[in-house]
């Protein structure tokens, strides 16, 4: 009985240190996936807009885009600054994701039954300058 009480304690501490082992290899792996940097190229270009609703609507479009890192619109200059990944996306990705939504960029028409969808204050003047 000694015998066989002393193997199933010496099988589970071999599986214990085999799990130990293991989960030091996969934390040296995330290590060095997080140290990797990713270079970002920052753009800023026109939508239009009017209100805090539209520049919410407008951010998470460029925001929901596959390598964006970040979206800020401005709603005074009618302007957005987009930080995000070349690999990942490309400009006119963006201008896409946004027009989609309903509002229009420099390089993209805003789709209409998205546009009709929106609130009554986000409703914007379809010859509203965009500042460039």
């Amino acid at each position: 009985m000694k015998k066989v009480i002393l193997s199933v304690v010496i099988i589970a501490a071999t599986v214990f240190a085999s799990c130990k082992n293991e989960g030091k290899k996969e934390t040296n792996t995330n290590k060095t996936e997080v140290s990797k940097k990713v270079a970002t190229t920052e753009i800023s270009f026109g939508v239009r807009g009017n209100c805090g609703m539209c520049k919410s609507t407008i951010e998470k479009a460029a925001n929901n885009v596959d390598g964006v890192a970040t979206a800020a619109w401005d709603v005074d200059k009618k302007k957005i600054a987009v930080s995000f990944d070349e690999s990942k996306t490309n400009v006119m990705a963006i201008h896409k994701a946004i027009a989609a939504s309903g509002y229009d960029t420099e390089k993209a028409i805003g789709d209409l039954d998205a546009y009709d969808n929106l609130p009554g204050c986000c409703k914007y003047d379809h010859t509203m300058e965009m500042n460039q």
